[in-house]
């Protein structure tokens, strides 16, 4: 198990680890990790391990291994191979994963103005999209990104918080997911609020996210998008509506 410090502290960049082993694929696993890994439709971090020489070692890719709490930090080619139980410092892409955690929490609000099932959704650095099971083709590009910019405005803080697994059972309406339940086995699952007490949205999630709604800055609404009879495709992108 690699403890994931992202979890508790999505603005944390750097942190010193330790190598806890290496997989036939080269992948590298770590006591403790700033890097988030591939899910729920937020990719992976990409950065450096420092060494204590100076010497680099880029990561490429993060991933999950057997269970969600086996984090695998996947090197880019050619890449020097650690010790087991050699120290490194890690840094991760910071300016991407800020967009990512800007479009991620964009991606949260977009389903309060939207309080459909999801169907799914992938998050991006330039584009993010989020699938409802919505039958309604009269969806307005302009109206959804006038309602997903006043909650933006309204700077509400963005936390996470815990329950149990028998919490959640007894609100099945948190998870806005149609066909995704959140990972148990852990005896607890994240939630990530948004307003105070979460009265803006709360609902599961292991991802990062920004600590104000302020901080996504101009988001909009690009395309809608029908993908089936009851399925609709919403695009976000930083920046204003073209007119």
């Amino acid at each position: 198990m690699t403890i994931p410090l992202f979890r508790e502290d999505a603005y944390l960049s750097t942190v010193e680890a330790a190598v806890t082993g290496i997989r036939e694929d080269g992948g590298i696993l770590l006591d403790r990790t700033v890097f988030y890994a591939t899910s729920g439709g937020q990719p992976g971090d990409t950065g450096h391990f420092e060494r204590a020489d100076g010497s680099l070692i880029r990561i490429g890719a993060t991933i999950t291994g057997e269970t969600k709490e086996v984090i695998v930090h996947l090197p880019e080619a050619g890449q020097p191979v650690p010790a087991i139980g050699e120290s490194l410092v890690l840094h991760i892409d910071w300016k991407r994963r800020y967009r990512l955690m800007r479009m991620h929490t964009a991606c949260h609000i977009l389903s309060v103005v939207l309080p459909y099932p999801i169907t799914g959704a992938s998050v991006g650095e330039e584009e993010s999209r989020v699938d409802f099971d919505l039958t309604e083709a009269s969806a307005d590009k302009a109206e959804v990104t006038e309602k997903m910019m006043a909650i933006v405005s309204a700077n509400h803080p963005v936390f996470t918080r815990w329950i149990t697994d028998a919490e959640l059972d007894e609100n099945p309406g948190l998870v806005k997911s149609a066909n995704v339940r959140p990972p148990r086995g852990l005896g607890r699952i994240r939630l990530v609020c948004i307003g105070a007490d979460g009265a803006v949205d709360t609902q599961p999630c292991g991802g990062t996210h920004v600590s104000e709604t302020q901080e996504v800055g101009e988001i909009h609404v690009s395309r809608i998008e029908k993908k089936g009879r009851e399925n609709r495709r919403f695009r976000l992108r930083f920046g204003a509506m073209p007119d």
